[in-house]
């Protein structure tokens, strides 16, 4: 991922999914990641999950008006929906600005 600046905005999805339709989460996960990544002002995105089913992504966007335009993308909110009916029990969101960023990695 491309270093973070200070002012990036950090998009955080924490989700606990259902067990109905993995493939298809998994099919659609995908799909979302490569869409995000087409847009303007993306920067990149982390994203992990337990074998609970609890998960935590984090996408990184240029500035607030990026990050909007990504919430408001009508395939991501068709996607959103699918995901309130089908994969999620629960989610909740925050939007937070970067202040600073640290790096670090074992040689």
């Amino acid at each position: 991922m491309a270093k973070l600046s200070n002012g990036t905005i950090s998009v955080i999805f924490v989700t606990q999914r259902t067990d109905l339709d993995a493939d298809g989460y998994a099919k659609a996960a995908a799909m979302m990641d490569e869409l995000a990544a087409q847009q303007h002002g993306y920067i990149g995105i982390d994203s992990v999950r337990g074998a609970d089913g609890h998960g935590i992504t984090v996408s990184y966007w240029a500035d607030e008006a990026s990050a909007k335009a990504w919430r408001d993308h009508a395939d991501h909110a068709a996607m959103r929906e699918a995901g309130r009916n089908r994969w999620y029990s629960d989610y909740s969101l925050h939007v937070a600005q970067v202040t600073r960023s640290y790096d670090w990695k074992k040689l």
